[in-house]
């Protein structure tokens, strides 16, 4: 019976938020440790429901010490990084012998003192469990790859789909693969490609252009037998860091093929996107038009679907903005469901109150220069929560969701959910926890740049993007990438 390692260590740092990421940020949304973990993700369609299956089907003993996935921020803290991390490197030793890990990882992890935080966890394992036993681990396509990460792991495979529907089957693929590799049948390694870039193919999505593309390529190869895995990353661009960008790694198999013919592959992958990287979907409107757009609803119609791309907490943001609401609130548009704002000390002063009429300061407490400052309303609070439920959207998979004391705010035609825990709209539940029915008002609302689509697509008349100005407002800026190699696109002139 094979030992495996397992668990998950997942965060996506922007350099740019002043928010650190210490162990009670950890602690706050989603934190599991040994024997909480089966009863967690045992029958979901997450990464760790189908590790738990693989076991079953292999007749493995897991041994799985953590489930960490903290919401996008700042810069993980180094008691953080060493807390948790050394909660898999001391399960690593005192399980012995581990036969393989399957390991599922962000890619876009910086600490204080790392900048390449899974690479270093993946040298340190790799230095406990020596050389030859195999390391599998899922990424995040937003994943920052590393040299570093691709020696240390024997394969790296990334989810195909943004937004991120499929990490249930990544996982599976990573099992089948791991499996293969404990049995002796194959030997997985890693190359990787990259190139002077800070973003390109089109921030990941996964609906058309050159990452779907490069996608549909890569999974011909692996049908074919060409390599055993090929992994795109967009990258993620809200980091200051040497590394940030998009990469291609292939894991092929050595006892059939060497280091050469896989970089290869990496390599032209690499040039399509190079070739490629001024493409893009992403068309955002201003806070005026909007606004606007949300004022020419009628009742029967599907809702209007705005997402603040700026404010997005899955890409560090601090969900706190405000200036897309206080446009809403301004021109007294009807008949909108708003997710959300971030203010535990707005839902404690409401609950101090109770149910009824209210005057709160709501939202822009974090950093006011961005996505607009604190308002301050009077309305009627309609509903109060502990924040959890469990989520069965497209990206939910039946796992609970915890974003701590919330409530719902009613001001004027507005319902404005608050919430504790920070993190965008990904699931109706969000909204239907609460007693709100998204698909019964003109225009919903969320903080998001694209996992949203998978769940509020279905119920929309459409989908526009509004930029807030807040904290997820790209802008390349030598003296905000002063950390990155150079010379790098689009800070650099560089040839085609």
């Amino acid at each position: 019976m094979k030992r495996v390692l397992t668990g998950r260590f997942m965060h996506e740092t922007n350099t740019f938020s002043i928010v650190k990421t210490d162990m009670a940020l950890w602690r706050r949304r989603d934190f599991h440790t040994e024997n909480e973990i089966p009863a967690v993700f045992r029958g979901t369609r997450s990464a760790l429901g189908a590790t738990f299956e693989a076991a079953d089907k292999y007749g493995w003993t897991l041994t799985h010490p953590v489930s960490a996935n903290a919401n996008p921020s700042g810069r993980v803290t180094d008691d953080a990084f060493e807390t948790i991390g050394g909660m898999i490197l001391a399960a690593a030793g005192r399980q012995a012998p581990i036969d393989g890990v399957l390991f599922h990882l962000h890619g876009a992890m910086v600490t204080e003192g790392h900048e390449d935080g899974e690479g270093e966890l993946l040298e340190r394992l790799r230095n406990v469990l020596g050389p030859d036993v195999p390391i599998v681990v899922t990424l995040d396509l937003h994943a920052n790859v590393t040299q570093k990460m691709a020696d240390n792991a024997s394969a790296l495979i990334a989810f195909r789909t943004y937004p991120h529907i499929d990490m249930y089957e990544r996982a599976w693929q990573g099992a089948e693969l791991l499996e293969r590799a404990m049995q002796g049948e194959i030997r997985p390694r890693t190359v990787i490609a990259r190139r002077p870039m800070l973003h390109g193919l089109d921030w990941g999505r996964t609906q058309t252009g050159p990452m779907a593309e490069l996608i549909a390529r890569g999974e011909a190869l692996e049908t074919g037998g060409t390599a055993l895995a090929v992994s795109i990353c967009a990258g993620f661009a809200l980091a200051n860091i040497r590394d940030v960008g998009p990469s291609v790694t292939v894991t092929i198999d050595e006892l059939t093929s060497d280091d050469a013919s896989g970089q290869a592959i990496a390599e032209d992958f690499m040039d399509h996107a190079w070739a490629t990287r001024d493409f893009t979907t992403v068309a955002m409107l201003s806070v005026a038009d909007a606004v606007a757009r949300a004022s020419q609803g009628r009742p029967g119609d599907k809702p209007l679907v705005i997402a603040d791309f700026t404010d997005n907490p899955g890409g560090g943001g601090y969900g706190d903005a405000t200036a897309f609401l206080k446009g809403l609130v301004d021109a007294g548009v009807e008949r909108v469901a708003f997710h959300a704002i971030c203010d535990p000390a707005a839902i404690a002063q409401g609950m101090r109150k109770g149910l009824g009429t209210a005057t709160l300061t709501i939202g822009g407490k974090i950093d006011q220069r961005l996505g607009g400052g604190p308002l301050t309303l009077t309305g009627e609070v309609t509903c109060f929560t502990n924040g959890k439920f469990i989520a069965y959207g497209p990206m939910g998979g039946g796992v609970e969701r915890n974003y701590g004391p919330s409530m719902v705010f009613r001001v004027g035609g507005i319902d404005i959910i608050l919430i504790s825990n920070n993190g965008q709209a990904t699931d109706l539940g969000q909204f239907t926890s609460l007693g709100i029915d998204p698909a019964r008002y003109s225009t919903v609302a969320v903080k998001s740049m694209q996992h949203f689509r998978a769940a509020f697509e279905p119920i929309a008349r459409e989908v526009v993007l509004v930029d807030t100005g807040a904290l997820c407002q790209v802008e390349y800026k030598e003296e905000l990438f002063d950390k990155v190699r150079r010379p790098v696109w689009p800070l650099d002139p560089l040839p085609l």
